[in-house]
């Protein structure tokens, strides 16, 4: 074991559980099971870990991020890094609102199910700047997480970050946390999540 650690560093349980120990958050897993990250902001749980997706002999590992809510008007997004595929989606009729930052509209591609909440949320300059300094992100609010994940009751969605890869930058992984805490915090304050506790522990 020191021998693959000294070769090839810490694994992502020792990270991951370095980071749990810096936020006050709580780590599950070890060398034989997946390692998972659990934070409680005010009545929410945001939960990190990693799920794979299989496809024939290969397999893709993501890094995801999630904190289900009660949602009090139906709000929606979706906010993801532009790249030459986002103007053919442009092409064929995906929505893209522009926030009036020059910057943020030209790198980041911004769905919405209401164009005057979102441009609200992202008026908020420490949202928009954990935003811009993650490499890659998918970032939205979902319903559910499908035939093959958790189903929510009635009201509450579920808002969800994933990332290709593994992440074990810890700063990068602090700077999530602290995303999702003020955007919680941020739609409750714009009327759209309801400080309560949603009812729904995450495996």
């Amino acid at each position: 074991m020191a021998y693959l650690r000294e070769l090839f560093g810490p694994s992502q349980n020792e990270i991951w559980a370095q980071l749990s120990q810096e936020i006050g958050a709580e780590h599950q897993g070890d060398f034989f099971t997946k390692s998972k990250v659990t934070l409680s902001h005010r009545q929410w749980q945001i939960t990190l870990d990693t799920y794979t997706v299989h496809s024939g002999q290969t397999f893709t590992v993501y890094t995801r991020m999630r904190a289900p809510y009660v949602n009090q008007n139906g709000f929606r997004f979706t906010i993801y890094r532009a790249d030459i595929f986002s103007w053919l989606g442009k092409l064929t009729g995906v929505q893209d609102v522009e926030i009036g930052d020059a910057f943020f509209d030209k790198d980041f591609v911004v769905q919405s199910s209401a164009e005057d909440i979102i441009r609200l949320l992202l008026t908020n300059a420490n949202i928009r700047q954990r935003i811009e300094r993650q490499p890659d992100i998918h970032f939205q609010v979902k319903d559910d997480e499908g035939w093959f994940g958790e189903t929510f009751p009635e009201g509450v969605d579920e808002l969800y970050f994933q990332a290709y890869g593994l992440i074990t930058d810890k700063q990068r992984l602090k700077e999530l946390f602290e995303l999702f805490s003020l955007v919680l915090d941020e739609l409750c304050r714009l009327g759209s999540a309801y400080q309560g506790d949603p009812g729904v522990k995450l495996k």
